[in-house]
């Protein structure tokens, strides 16, 4: 576990060889997920490369202070890339390449707004990657897409959580260990719940798993309902930040 966190904090202090340690340590974890897609039309390789992109993920989010074993986090993450792939690999087809750019011009701008304390330019996200400004765009174009699938999960009144639906890349796809993904998905939702506030918490508790209104939950938070719908949007849209 110490040399997890120390690996861990290496990479995530922006050392590649800590990064390229820990993704290859852990690339049997994508293999045991990739095989549980075989036969849905896609060669296995394409799979474990979707699947080592939700690894790369789930090794830039990892937070070694929740004491997880780092597979806990990781195998959902995993899985939950290779379901949206299936999921929106559909009549438009997107290269592994502008996928994988996609990604690294993300986890690029997220680093330089945390560095320069405002949105970077086309030109500094353009050095941080090592690619041509055409082809960001290019990369930004081709996955936009993918990205719009979550908007609307904000705009709904609160009849319908959509979290587990991000965090495991969709449900009714043919899982053949429903029980399993089930006690993962649970794992994620505690971990992602225990990062919260306690009112934020709280909030989503009585409205997701108590089923109250926003009026409801107003009354119990002493809020008002104009102040439980922002908490919420800006809540929710915290937790997809975490799981991108």
């Amino acid at each position: 576990m110490e040399r997890l966190a120390e690996l861990m904090e290496q990479a995530h202090g922006g050392d590649k060889r800590a990064r390229d340690c820990l993704v290859s340590e852990n690339l049997g974890l994508v293999h045991a997920v990739a095989r549980r897609f075989d036969n849905r039309g896609h060669d296995r390789e394409e799979i474990f490369q979707i699947g080592c992109i939700g690894l790369m993920k789930a090794i830039d989010k990892f937070d070694v202070s929740l004491h997880l074993a780092f597979s806990t986090y990781a195998v959902p993450m995993i899985t939950g890339e290779i379901r949206r792939f299936l999921r929106d690999d559909g009549m438009v087809k997107v290269s592994r390449t502008l996928k994988e750019n996609g990604y690294k011009i993300s986890r690029a701008r997220e680093n330089l707004v945390r560095e320069l304390g405002r949105e970077p330019c086309m030109e500094e996200i353009a050095a941080a990657v090592g690619l041509k400004p055409e082809e960001i765009v290019l990369a930004l174009e081709a996955n936009r897409e993918v990205e719009s699938i979550y908007q609307p999960v904000y705009e709904r009144d609160g009849d319908e959580l959509l979290l587990i639906d991000q965090i495991d890349g969709g449900a009714g796809d043919g899982s053949e260990e429903p029980e399993k993904e089930a006690v993962l998905n649970q794992m994620v939702v505690n971990q992602l719940l225990d990062m919260l506030g306690d009112k934020e918490r709280q909030l989503l508790t009585l409205r997701y798993f108590e089923g109250k209104t926003q009026s409801e939950t107003a009354g119990l938070l002493g809020m008002s309902q104009v102040q439980v719908s922002r908490m919420e949007k800006r809540t929710l849209l915290l937790l997809r930040e975490k799981m991108m």
